[in-house]
């Protein structure tokens, strides 16, 4: 365990227990010692599923980021900066106006696959334009995601689903509740795959010419990063909506400190992403307490400050 990670875990664990504890509704240490059934109930239905939703956001998010940002070789990378989010969006407003009544799985499908397609275009367009400027990178992916985000809420305005889709796309935990968040469990075996595959990964950084020659399969291990990233985002935007910014500081934060060594970085970068969800949550729930901020506009705030931060000290 690196020094840095074992920093991390003591706050990682007092975050979880806040989050436990923290909310509208009261709970206490001693309702829980005395067996309460309000509060047991209040804890198993709400709290205990919303910690883990937190937890695997974060550590999906991140891992995205690093994928993302090996495939394309840029730092300023991640789901919310080459249209993955709002691709995913998109899918899920067909799939709703499509077939209304399918569920989440017709969802999950297509998000999934509009989120691979738009990830695809997205790698294609910086492969072709070839930038040299590393900062137009997100700028290119931010416009890209813009034009998508527009025909997502044309095509919503169409249908006479803008203001319910305005509602439910923002990121936001307090509708996790047992029953309805357990999709969400997919990125357990992302999380799995992406350290397994970690090494290759790592290659893929070193670009097209020297991960062929060192013998990886430059285009199957991209396609299989892209449909990592589909997944996860796809789960995420179903259960909790859209959240930005995370899967680009963290593994930035990370990489100024252990570099991009994805074997040993991967398990700090899943931490990472996971506290700062649950901190940003957190102050959520506490800003205009007992009513929450949704967490895309906290992390979103945070996300953003860091993000013109590294901006700025990787533009010196």
């Amino acid at each position: 365990m690196s020094w840095t990670s074992a920093r991390l875990w003591p706050v990682f664990i007092v975050l979880c227990i806040a989050s436990l504890f923290v909310g509208a509704k009261e709970v206490s240490w001693m309702q829980i010692l005395a067996f309460s059934d309000d509060a047991w109930l209040t804890l198993t239905a709400s709290r205990l599923p919303r910690l883990a939703a937190l937890v695997l956001t974060g550590v999906g998010l991140s891992v995205c980021g690093v994928i993302l940002q090996q495939i394309v070789r840029n730092k300023f990378v991640e789901p919310a900066t080459t249209g993955g989010l709002d691709a995913a969006k998109l899918g899920i407003l067909v799939a709703l106006t499509v077939a209304p009544t399918a569920g989440a799985t017709l969802q999950m499908v297509l998000a999934l696959a509009f989120c691979f397609a738009a990830s695809l275009g997205f790698v294609a367009i910086i492969h072709r334009i070839k930038v040299k400027n590393t900062v137009l990178v997100p700028v290119i992916g931010l416009m890209y995601g813009s034009v998508i985000s527009a025909f997502a809420e044309f095509y919503a305005y169409q249908n006479n689903i803008l203001q319910s889709m305005q509602g439910w796309m923002l990121g936001d935990f307090s509708r996790v509740i047992q029953g309805n968040y357990e999709i969400i469990y997919l990125i357990l075996p992302i999380i799995a795959l992406t350290y397994l595959y970690a090494h290759r990964f790592t290659v893929l950084g070193m670009g097209q010419g020297m991960a062929t020659s060192l013998g990886l399969n430059y285009t199957a291990t991209v396609a299989l990063g892209l449909i990592l990233v589909a997944v996860t985002v796809s789960a995420t935007v179903i259960t909790v909506g859209s959240i930005p910014f995370v899967g680009l500081v963290i593994p930035n934060l990370v990489a100024l400190r252990h570099g991009d060594h994805l074997a040993r970085t991967l398990p700090i970068v899943a931490l990472g992403g996971a506290s700062l969800l649950l901190l940003c949550d957190i102050v959520g729930r506490l800003l205009i307490y007992p009513f929450e901020v949704p967490i895309g506009l906290t992390a979103g705030a945070v996300g953003g400050v860091l993000f013109l931060a590294l901006i700025i000290w990787r533009g010196r």
